[in-house]
């Protein structure tokens, strides 16, 4: 994952304008939203105007003639504010609706993103930190550009139209008030600074705390059994307390951005405001002229005070941004090919496997090699047990075969076919696994097993729980195979949710299986059941095991013993223990044999 950006680095404006890709396929409503937009400005700035015509026209001519004119600007006034109220709904309505759209693209494109990555990315990333830049920050992007970005523009039509009447009116003024106004904008600018690197922080430490209890909720279970329920409570209130200093620190700076803003800005009109008043005195403008002024002064300084507020919003934006952007930028080490290659038409008896001279190190522990100078060929319809102790490499090698990680050097081939020119969804469709730790998903027992082939059948459904020694249980359950199974399985036992992840696998139907001692969770008799059921599946396929049972290991058709990343044994259960070697001594320690 790439660094976090710093916050001198990229202007507010610069890091927005990532948003653009996600803002333009709305051309039409932004179009729209603008027309409206204009309107609404427009009105806005008609109401002083007519104000000063009712001034100086109505209350300056006597007699009906006079009634006449009040009348009929208090008609044109009524006139003004009922665009000025369908504009606004009309504007309301198109910037809250590309709110939400924009904000809905962007959570999917990041939660797209993320599932392509490859786990190097969770090496480094929490899942909680994802989860709150999915939530949090699109919820800032989404009050930018359903809120933010329209009252910016409107407060600028409205500043830029408002000063540009205020010269009409008069210029004298006009031109004091605009030269206070620029004094009073740079400091505003430079405070802004401060608000977005403290908008960084706090959303940053909100993303702490949203990984930290993502992280003990999964493991309540855990910190349960070790009555750690008031540590884990004392460093969440830690968590949060940080995430609320900071806050605060933000939100002070944005009063006093607030506060110096206003006062720096009304004070400025005032003193203007001061001089017209006494320009009325000497006759050198009308009342209506300074009622207009006065209208018209209050709408730019209205405006600048809105901008101020909205500068907040969008330094916050802006710091939500960057950390969407660096989710966005993560690029995956594992990338499909541009030009993939197919499989050859797949055979009755499962597929071949290549290794060749293969050593891989895990991103995060260079200088340790998980598997070195590895070969291995696998004839098809082959079982092959891998054995060895703790850390020689069996699973990192069904991570290879899966392409989590691609070795630095040597190479994997499927039927011949290098992994690396193969399409991911191609290579890993091929493929079926039943990992030791079991994922149940938050879903019923149907939709847990048909995640292994999301087009199949009930029928095939309970087809593959059949032959999994699941069919029974699912079946005792309260509502069958409809019944909800708890987030991550917690209504079934270890032994129940092990067979459901074998039906996922079987219904998936793959010519290589990947079995990561896929019955060490069973109880003597399901295990009896099990055992049968995965020896008719690896009927017409190829298998690898990753054994820890002799029952596993005696019904290989070879055993490959692992050791620091390499082979070092060869052969079959008898051949391995006469030989005396590593498989000897795991079959007398794990196994419980002698010799």
């Amino acid at each position: 994952m790439t660094p976090p950006l710093q916050a001198s680095q990229k202007s507010s404006l610069a890091t927005l304008k990532a948003l653009l890709p996600f803002l333009a396929p709305y051309r039409r409503q932004f179009v729209l939203a603008g027309i409206a937009l204009l309107v609404a400005a427009a009105a806005t700035l008609a109401i002083p105007y007519a104000f000063r015509q009712m001034i100086d026209l109505g209350f300056g001519t006597p007699g009906s003639q006079g009634a006449a004119h009040i009348n009929s600007y208090f008609l044109a006034l009524f006139g003004v504010a009922c665009v000025l109220a369908v504009a606004t709904a009309a504007r309301f309505y198109l910037v809250s609706w590309l709110g939400e759209r924009v904000t809905a693209d962007i959570r999917n494109a990041v939660y797209a993103h993320v599932l392509r990555q490859s786990p190097v990315f969770f090496e480094t990333t929490q899942s909680g930190e994802v989860l709150s830049r999915l939530t949090t920050d699109t919820t800032l992007i989404q009050a930018l550009v359903g809120t933010s970005i329209s009252m910016a523009l409107r407060n600028s039509l409205l500043m830029v139209g408002g000063l540009a009447l205020l010269f009409v009116t008069s210029t004298k003024l006009s031109a004091i008030i605009l030269v206070l106004l620029a004094l009073v904008v740079l400091p505003i600018v430079l405070y802004g600074r401060r608000v977005r690197r403290l908008s960084r922080a706090s959303q940053d430490r909100i993303a702490d705390a949203s990984a930290l209890a993502g992280e003990i909720l999964n493991a309540m279970p855990t910190v349960q059994a070790f009555t750690h329920e008031i540590l884990e409570t004392q460093r969440f209130s830690g968590s949060v307390e940080n995430a609320f200093s900071t806050a605060i620190q933000r939100v002070r700076a944005r009063s006093m951005l607030t506060l110096v803003a206003i006062l720096l800005v009304f004070g400025a009109i005032v003193f203007v405001l001061w001089l017209g008043a006494h320009a009325v005195m000497q006759g050198s403008m009308s009342g209506g002229e300074l009622g207009q002024f006065i209208l018209y002064a209050v709408i730019v300084a209205g405006a600048i005070g809105a901008l101020s507020e909205v500068l907040g919003e969008v330094q916050r934006a802006a710091g939500a941004t960057e950390r969407l952007l660096e989710l966005l930028a993560a690029e995956s080490l594992v990338q499909a090919p541009s030009v993939p290659r197919k499989l050859p038409p797949r055979t009755g008896n499962g597929a071949a496997l290549g290794l060749h001279d293969v050593t891989f190190h895990y991103p995060s522990r260079p200088a340790s090699a998980a598997l070195q100078q590895l070969s291995l060929q696998v004839q098809p319809g082959e079982t092959v047990a891998l054995v060895g102790p703790s850390g020689a490499g069996k699973t990192t090698l069904f991570q290879l075969l899966l392409r989590f990680y691609d070795p630095q050097h040597g190479s994997i081939a499927l039927d011949g076919v290098p992994i690396r020119q193969l399409d991911l969804h191609t290579l890993r469709d091929a493929i079926g696994i039943v990992p030791q730790d079991t994922v149940i998903f938050s879903a019923d027992a149907l939709d847990n097993i048909r995640y292994g082939r999301a087009d199949a059948s009930d029928a095939e459904v309970i087809a593959a729980a059949k032959l999994a020694a699941a069919h029974a249980f699912i079946e005792k359950l309260p509502a069958g195979y409809q019944t909800f199974l708890g987030e991550r399985g917690v209504r079934l036992s270890g032994g129940q949710r092990q067979r459901i992840a074998i039906a996922r696998a079987l219904l998936k139907n793959p010519p290589l299986l990947l079995l990561d001692e896929a019955t060490s969770a069973l109880d003597a008799e399901s295990e009896r059941l099990v055992q049968g059921a995965l020896e008719a599946a690896m009927v017409g396929r190829t298998t690898l095991v990753i054994a820890h049972r002799l029952a596993t290991v005696q019904r290989a058709d070879r055993i490959v013993v692992l050791d620091n990343g390499r082979i070092v044994e060869t052969g079959n259960h008898a051949e391995l223990v006469a030989l005396g070697g590593v498989y000897a001594r795991l079959a007398a320690l794990q196994f419980n044999l002698t010799g």
